[in-house]
């Protein structure tokens, strides 16, 4: 009868555990039908523009929803405006998990509102996912183990950019003109470092804020300088003003542009094709607008996706490019899970991604991660404008090591 007993209290305990369990994923926003997504977008404020990320991203939910869900649960993406305001970051992504119960956060935009946020994911061990960012330091599991990138780092593009002047304009001046915040700063400062001891070549650097008004006088102060090297980094608007204003300045030096702002619809063709012949960007995404991809499936499938799914009017088609790619990459970590949807387990698939292609990203280009690389993206292209589309410069570069060869 004792060994009844015992038998009976054990089934006992194990159906209480298993009932805990089950209680606990349902509070961590996982049901039968149901996974919960929290994410931060600047659907106002001056960087509105990247608010098509997050409408893209909802979108490509709805299509996955239709399709049956994941493993028959459905996603429910809840999407709030935090302006890009660090503490309005903070109190909505409170929200999203203390009252929405979200299971995890993911891509949400900008490097000041998920830094904000990170110690208090961290603390709490909810996943940080695939974060809009270029800044390195979301890509740290040693110090924050549940916070994860996806794109290359701003530093990383600085890097590849110094490497590229050394291998085809060695000696050359250089010259910047850099959004004064922590993305145009790593860009510039990837730069510096990707020179080192050439980085005296750099002889003017100009920070401006995104409103500038005076973009006409930094670049002229910039001709002035005699440089034949011109690094921007900032958004795609301001990139088409600063291509306009050098080509009505008589001045053509090599013009190296960020990836983000690297969009024929959106900087090239407001500056002028003509004006952005020779252009050069790093990236790691096909440009919807560039006729190279115009039989592409990956692209029809995106554009046919676009037009029944994203009824938002997208203000920028590079950025929704973007939304739409890092949403198939959530989608492929959450398929991993299987039925084992808790947290931990999430963050065991979202680092365990084994040469992962995603469909819209360039060719040669995959995601690999592993529980000590937190970096998703981790290979660029160097490209160059013709007037028409997107030349490739030499093979994929690894931003680890950030090696140009010529072709």
């Amino acid at each position: 009868m004792k060994a009844l007993g015992r038998t009976l209290s054990a089934l006992v305990v194990a159906v209480t555990s298993l009932g805990a369990i089950t209680q606990r994923a349902h509070e961590q926003g996982v049901s039968d039908t149901e996974i919960r997504i929290g994410n931060l977008m600047p659907y106002t404020g001056a960087l509105e523009a990247f608010g098509s990320i997050g409408k893209a991203e909802a979108a490509y939910f709805a299509m996955i929803n239709e399709r049956g869900g994941i493993n028959g649960r459905k996603l429910r993406f809840i999407s709030y405006d935090d302006s890009s305001d660090p503490t309005t970051a903070l109190d909505l992504t409170r929200g999203l998990v203390e009252r929405d119960k979200v299971l995890l956060m993911f891509g949400s935009f900008g490097t000041p509102g998920n830094l904000a946020v990170r110690r208090y994911l961290n603390e709490n061990e909810i996943p940080q996912l695939f974060v809009a960012s270029g800044d390195e330091q979301l890509s740290n599991p040693s110090l924050y183990p549940w916070t994860m990138g996806w794109q290359p780092s701003a530093k990383a593009v600085g890097r590849i950019y110094a490497n590229y002047i050394q291998a085809f304009y060695p000696g050359r001046k250089i010259v910047a003109l850099w959004q004064n915040d922590q993305f145009g700063r790593d860009v510039y400062k990837g730069l510096e470092e990707g020179l080192g001891d050439l980085a005296r070549m750099i002889i003017v650097d100009i920070a401006y804020e995104m409103s500038d008004e005076h973009l006409d006088t930094h670049i002229s102060i910039l001709k002035r300088s005699g440089a034949d090297v011109f690094l921007f980094a900032g958004v795609p608007a301001n990139a088409a003003r600063a291509i306009r204003i050098a080509a009505g300045l008589n001045w053509h030096p090599v013009f190296l542009l960020n990836d983000m702002a690297a969009s024929i619809a959106n900087a090239l063709r407001p500056a002028g094709l003509e004006n952005s012949v020779g252009v050069v960007s790093a990236t790691f995404l096909k440009d919807v607008d560039d006729p190279a991809w115009k039989d592409d499936p990956a692209i029809k499938d995106w554009l046919s996706f676009m037009e029944r799914y994203d009824q938002s009017g997208a203000k920028d088609q590079s950025a929704a490019l973007f939304g739409y790619a890092a949403a198939e990459t959530l989608v492929q970590v959450l398929k991993q899970c299987g039925d084992d949807l808790s947290r931990d387990n999430v963050m065991r698939q979202a680092a365990a991604l084994d040469n992962y292609q995603v469909s819209v990203l360039l060719p040669g280009i995959r995601i690999s991660t592993a529980r000590s690389d937190f970096r998703p993206i981790k290979q660029l292209r160097l490209v160059q404008f013709d007037g028409r589309t997107w030349q490739s410069i030499g093979d994929v570069v690894e931003t680890a090591f950030s090696d140009v060869k010529k072709k």
